[in-house]
């Protein structure tokens, strides 16, 4: 079963601005995609309409089988959201603002302090138990975000730069427990620009440029496909064949210099 079928997206902002033109895109049930593009491609706009945050001009949005229109919130039991510009109770503390999202998942009081527990010391938030999240650092509230995102077990993650100014240490331990979600049958959407990060963890990527999918493979299959498109002998790595792909057309180019270096 797909998980995520996105077909015909269409969002504008003014008449010269038009963020998805057109955007097909489906993940299978338990597949971990890598959804990248360059700035300004549509990739938070996409995740914002998915997320409820962002009313689309045209298209359809199905999860689980199920379309989703712009009055529903009941599926957001079954999705969990780390987005680009998260908003928090930031009065609160960490603890006390998961239970807040627990409480509003029905999570019985005990289970939610178990997994609260758990979630704090995974994420070492443990050692701000008493400071406000106004106070965190940035990579600080990304965990939060994160906690947040994974406190009710969804079946689906969006996530949006979900390891951005996160440390080393943690970043290994969220990246090994995204993979153990998957082989347990979580299906998981990550966008991010740390594209060392997305081949190394993703089973698929769909590469967007002005608001269309232009690309899209297995990972394993990724190098040879586009050596065969582009002509190319070899690519060291998928920053390479970003870099090909939204260059073409006259998009970004990777030999810009700047005149006085």
């Amino acid at each position: 079963m797909k998980a995520i079928e996105l077909n015909d997206l269409q969002k504008a902002y003014t008449k010269d601005v038009k963020a998805l033109n057109g955007l097909d895109l489906d993940v299978e049930e338990g597949a971990l995609l890598g959804f990248v593009g360059p700035n300004g491609a549509g990739k938070s706009t996409t995740i914002n309409i998915v997320a409820g945050l962002l009313r689309k001009d045209a298209g359809t949005v199905r999860l689980l089988g199920e379309e989703i229109h712009e009055t529903d919130f009941e599926y957001k039991r079954n999705v969990g959201f780390v987005l680009e510009k998260p908003r928090y109770i930031d009065k609160l503390t960490a603890r006390e603002y998961l239970r807040f999202v627990a409480g509003m998942y029905d999570i019985d009081t005990r289970e939610a302090g178990a997994r609260i527990d758990e979630l704090l010391d995974f994420l070492d938030l443990e050692v701000k138990k008493k400071a406000r999240i106004e106070t965190f650092s940035a990579g600080m509230k990304k965990k939060v975000s994160l906690a947040a995102a994974l406190i009710h077990r969804p079946r689906i993650l969006i996530l949006d730069e979900p390891l951005e100014a996160i440390d080393p240490v943690s970043a290994k331990a969220i990246k090994d427990n995204l993979k153990l979600m998957v082989q347990n049958g979580t299906t998981v959407l990550l966008s991010s620009h740390v594209l060392d990060t997305v081949e190394k963890l993703c089973d698929e990527i769909a590469i967007i440029k002005k608001g269309r999918i232009v690309f899209r493979s297995r990972m394993e299959d990724i190098r040879s496909r586009l050596q065969s498109e582009l002509g190319q002998d070899a690519y060291s790595s998928l920053e390479e064949i970003f870099v090909e792909v939204v260059s073409q057309d006259g998009g970004q180019g990777a030999e810009k210099k700047l005149s006085w270096l």
